[in-house]
């Protein structure tokens, strides 16, 4: 059986850093918040469950790579700026919590369903772009569609998890729909932004010019 690939801890040293660093500033806040629920800031946030949802979370884009690279015996450079990108939004809402900024800023909340989304978006947009999806207006289209289907599925978990057993149900579907059209129009923004960057790039993988037996490992 062949080991693991250790290209995971490859690459420009700077950007793993930048993820590692952003990993252990959002788990050590979410230990803060675990051993210190009495702070007005963290009552009814069900930090405990975010405590093991946030590192998965963080940590999942990166064992994937590690899984299909070993399987497809890729050798590229990993992508580190995106998995840093889709680990940052994890970070702000923790800090928010931390400096109780949703409870002292009123548009902080609205704020982060955008910019949060702007930026998880455009990691995701990072790591699509290895897997050759073309034209690129279809890669815009995946992204601002999973950007929706996200914020979904964060607004469902949110309900279940806090606003259910809480004092929010009588504000809770017009802050819902406010907040699933904000993280839309953040993963829009953010396919966008991508189909700016990439615009002089006409193939949307770095890696398509390399020979197959280089990125497979045959020969």
């Amino acid at each position: 059986m062949r080991p693991l690939p250790a290209l995971a801890w490859g690459g420009d040293g700077r950007d793993r850093t930048a993820y590692l660093v952003v990993v252990a500033a959002t788990v050590g806040q979410l230990l803060l918040a675990v051993l210190a629920p009495d702070l007005p800031q963290f009552k009814g946030k069900a930090f405990g469950g975010r405590l093991l949802f946030y590192p998965v979370m963080m940590l999942l884009p990166v064992v994937v790579w590690l899984v299909v690279a070993h399987l497809r015996g890729v050798t590229a450079r990993p992508p580190w700026v995106g998995f840093t990108l889709v680990a940052t939004p994890f970070l702000v809402d923790v800090t928010g919590n931390t400096l109780n900024l949703y409870d002292t800023i009123w548009w902080w909340d609205d704020a982060n369903h955008y910019v949060n989304w702007f930026l998880l978006c455009l990691g995701i947009a990072f790591l699509l772009e290895r897997a050759d999806i073309s034209p690129r207006w279809a890669l815009a289209l995946l992204i601002t569609g999973l950007g929706s289907l996200l914020a979904i599925l964060w607004e469902l978990g949110e309900w279940y998890t806090f606003i259910r057993p809480g004092t929010e149900l009588a504000t809770a579907y017009e802050d819902t729909l406010g907040d699933e059209a904000l993280g839309s129009l953040g993963g829009l923004t953010a396919a966008l932004v991508f189909l700016w960057v990439r615009r002089e790039q006409p193939d949307s993988r770095p890696d398509r010019r390399l020979p197959t037996a280089e990125l497979t490992g045959r020969r």
